[in-house]
């Protein structure tokens, strides 16, 4: 049954990941003429636009009732500044900024693909070869962040896309930026996506590198085995069995399950770094360079990335031979016509991945973008 459920959704979704401009979206921002929508949420709404070059961008958008809430554009440039200096092969860049408008954006290059969430939402479990691979490209993309001095903490698979030449991790460091808002209530907020939490980050302790370093072992057992580590229901409960209770690792195969296992150690002394989790990746690929390379995703996944391509900009001649890598990192711009925008029946929240059996849907999630599933085409998206 969740089989056939997941084939009807499957068939019935928008799998460009694009939909219409509404009646009360403005054309243009900052001289970024809006294309498309390519999803809303708590922290505002994501728009595929353009750079002048003709760079396809993932425009986003922050809710004025946020802008306007104390601290929030020190904060919020604070973290953009941050995540401005991370560079990687495995990361989307934030291409430029506005922190102190009234309404603050910020531009990031757009990744056509998949979110993972989307992906196992949709597919099911990923093959073990590419979760191997998916695994040393988010790792690789850790070891940028934190070479940075950024903390991502909110990966999760609805902040990982699934593009033509590996993953592209989004939205890292943002997270911190929306806690600006609890001083309407004055009362702490955990700053994550319950299912993919560290226990520190549950128990409101310090935030170190190394809770990414958890969420990646958590992201990694969702890849493999299609659910949760810590199963899904309540978030409460849910909380309750990441600080206390063993993983579930039974879909795992044996050989990621090392890996695993080691990342989801409750002390974050005992977890591996990025690089120790790369080297158990090119012991399970049996190949010095276990990151992926052309062909690394299976022939449905591969397809979303040709759905997902950008419109061309207005005035830019289609490229005939465009290059597949150079458009998975949103470079590809003259890459033909690009798909049609179409409509929803309904334009969930972003970082809303669909529900997978046994699995906690992200909705909540304290984060700016919150991830891309209902946008997953963007290279971010405000959840």
């Amino acid at each position: 049954m969740a089989d056939e459920d997941r084939g009807h959704r499957a068939r019935a979704r928008n799998r460009t990941g694009m939909r219409p401009l509404r009646h009360e979206d403005p054309e243009e921002i900052a001289g970024f003429r809006l294309v498309a929508r390519l999803g809303s949420g708590g922290m505002g709404t994501v728009y595929l636009s353009h750079m002048p070059d003709g760079r396809p961008t993932a425009l986003k958008t922050v809710r004025s009732e946020l802008a306007e809430a104390p601290d929030f554009h020190r904060q919020f440039e604070r973290e953009v500044r941050a995540a401005s200096r991370v560079r990687g092969r495995y990361v989307v860049p934030v291409l430029q900024s506005d922190t102190d408008g009234a309404v603050p954006w910020l531009a990031t290059a757009y990744v056509p693909g998949a979110s993972l969430g989307e992906a196992v939402a949709f597919h099911g479990a990923v093959p073990q070869r590419t979760v191997v691979r998916l695994t040393a490209g988010v790792a690789d993309a850790l070891r940028s962040v934190h070479g940075a001095g950024v903390v991502h903490r909110d990966l999760k698979p609805s902040n990982v896309l699934l593009a033509a030449d590996g993953p592209q991790v989004i939205d890292f460091g943002i997270a911190r930026a929306s806690d600006a808002t609890t001083m309407f209530s004055g009362s702490p907020r955990r700053i994550g996506t319950p299912g993919f939490m560290a226990p520190e980050q549950v128990m409101g302790g310090e935030i170190t590198a190394q809770a990414d370093v958890f969420a990646l072992g958590l992201l990694t057992a969702f890849a493999a085995g299609g659910r949760g580590a810590f199963g899904g229901g309540d978030a409460d409960a849910l909380l309750y069995r990441i600080v206390h209770d063993r993983p579930d690792l039974s879909a795992c195969p044996d050989g990621l399950r090392d890996v695993v296992e080691a990342c989801l150690e409750k002390d974050p002394a005992n977890r591996p770094v990025p690089e120790q989790v790369i080297e158990a990746c090119r012991v399970l690929s049996g190949e010095f360079d276990p990151f992926p390379r052309e062909g690394w995703l299976p022939a449905e996944l591969a397809e979303e990335v040709a759905l997902r391509r950008a419109p061309t900009a207005p005035g830019e001649a289609p490229d005939p031979d465009p290059d597949p890598g150079e458009a998975a990192r949103g470079r590809g711009h003259r890459g033909g016509p690009g798909p049609v925008v179409t409509g929803d029946a309904e334009d969930g929240p972003a970082g809303a991945d669909p529900p997978t059996p046994g699995t906690l849907p992200a909705a909540g999630a304290a984060a700016y973008g919150a991830g891309a599933a209902g946008a997953a085409g963007a290279a971010g998206a405000a959840g």
